[in-house]
């Protein structure tokens, strides 16, 4: 594979769109992540838009004024129903095209800046639906500082079980309850049995907790029955966004032996409306290794792209606001600062584990990372690590103390990639707030 940075990644290009070229703008011209929009408040039918700025630019519009070129305008058939499944289905080079069209008519000195400029609509004024239809949706587990915490809360002298070094771990979740970020949860209801309890009992979640993690969006699928080789997974890959898999820790406990989550997790879990793709991550790509001592990946999981760029150093952030805080005008707090460089496993070896025993992935399909967290305090990436368990309450600047979410919480998180030489990559704010649960 060929060095993937080009002239979009330019950390000298500027946009005519003045909020683009802020120090700390998620949204330079150098990313132009994907989402599908309409406006706030209309029932206008959604469509496929670009960040650049503190604006969206509607891709439609621009299409269908003649503004993109054959190859990018084609790549965009067939988002007009709402999704972008059509779009990651067509693979890297309708990705590429598009991303080098926005690149030129969005950058300062573009000769159809007018016209272009009719197709922006402000961020504020959007409302956002699903990037994707998900028809199956997969969590991984490739976090190995959260598997090894909450392993050490159940089993203090093993942690890891035997084949968490070998197999990327995962579990089939459910795609209908992922919702677009911004839309409120209800606390669920579960059974959930404590230790002196003599029988379960039907109650709302007492432990209800957030994931820091990454969605990876499929692209071009593959046939049942032929596996995805290692050399050839990520041209299966479209993009990622933010993914918080909330779960329900007292219910997880309870039920989790012997097939795993159920009601713990099929409640609710919210994605961030913008999907970065490959391509403006390139700039952070890092070798893929493993600790001295352990043992290296089966030949089905092993080449040497993967090493050589296989990892991703992106640094991932929780922030919290309290219901106490919203009331007296204060914003998120940040509760925690992790990254994605301490992934066990790379997102090109969930592509071939995956496909492996002959699993068939369609465009739009998402994998969750797991929970990602990094190994020293502060970086846990659910409250289960920062409370160690519960054990220990975490206080807030304004005296608050939480051990798990209460009521009225509204949780974010954040991400973005930085590299000298080039620009600061952002993904947006996931975001989601809990409500008080229904009655049993």
């Amino acid at each position: 594979m060929t060095d993937r940075i080009d002239a979009t990644h330019d950390a000298s290009l500027q946009s005519w769109v003045a909020s683009a070229n802020a120090a700390g703008t998620d949204f330079p011209v150098q990313n132009l992540p994907l989402a599908i929009f309409r406006r706030a408040g209309s029932d206008e039918a959604w469509r496929p838009g670009a960040a650049i700025g503190d604006q969206v630019v509607d891709l439609l519009t621009l299409r269908d004024a003649g503004l993109l070129p054959r190859d990018a305008a084609d790549a965009l058939a067939g988002t007009e129903v709402g999704t972008l499944n059509a779009l990651m289905g067509r693979g890297r080079a309708a990705r590429v095209a598009l991303r080098q069209a926005l690149s030129q008519g969005l950058r300062e000195g573009a000769a159809d800046r007018a016209q272009w400029q009719a197709a922006l609509v402000p961020q504020a004024g959007a409302e956002h639906g699903l990037p994707a239809r998900i028809g199956d949706y997969t969590d991984f587990y490739i976090g190995i500082h959260h598997a090894t915490a909450v392993g050490r809360l159940f089993r203090p002298d093993s942690p890891l079980l035997p084949n968490y070094k070998w197999v990327p771990i995962g579990y089939h979740g459910r795609a209908s309850s992922i919702v677009a970020s911004g839309t409120a949860l209800r606390r669920p209801l579960g059974q959930g049995k404590g230790p002196d309890d003599a029988a379960p009992q039907l109650r709302p979640s007492q432990r209800l907790d957030y994931e820091l993690e990454l969605g990876i969006f499929v692209g071009p699928g593959n046939a049942q029955g032929a596996p995805v080789p290692i050399a050839e997974a990520e041209d299966h890959l479209f993009g990622i966004g933010l993914f918080n898999d909330w779960s329900a820790r007292d219910v997880q406990a309870w039920e989790y032996q012997p097939l795993g989550p159920f009601l713990s997790k099929n409640f609710a879990s919210t994605l961030a409306p913008w999907v970065v793709t490959l391509e403006a991550l390139e700039p952070f790509r890092i070798p893929f290794t493993r600790p001295e001592g352990d043992p290296q990946p089966l030949a089905y999981l092993d080449s040497a792209e993967t090493r050589a760029r296989g990892g991703l150093d992106l640094q991932l952030e929780v922030w919290i606001q309290t219901a106490q805080m919203r009331a007296a005008g204060q914003p998120h707090e940040q509760l925690a600062r992790a990254g994605s460089r301490h992934a066990y496993w790379t997102i090109g070896q969930l592509v071939s584990h995956h496909t492996i025993g002959g699993c068939n992935l369609q465009p739009g399909d998402l994998f969750g990372s797991g929970t990602l967290s990094g190994p020293g305090e502060g970086q846990g990436g659910s409250l289960l690590e920062l409370s160690h368990g519960g054990r220990q309450p975490l206080v807030l600047a304004n005296g608050e103390k939480r051990v798990f979410l209460q009521d009225s919480d509204s949780i974010q998180l954040r991400a973005y990639g930085v590299r000298e030489g080039f620009r600061r990559i952002g993904f947006g704010v996931c975001e989601g707030t809990v409500l008080p649960a229904p009655a049993p």
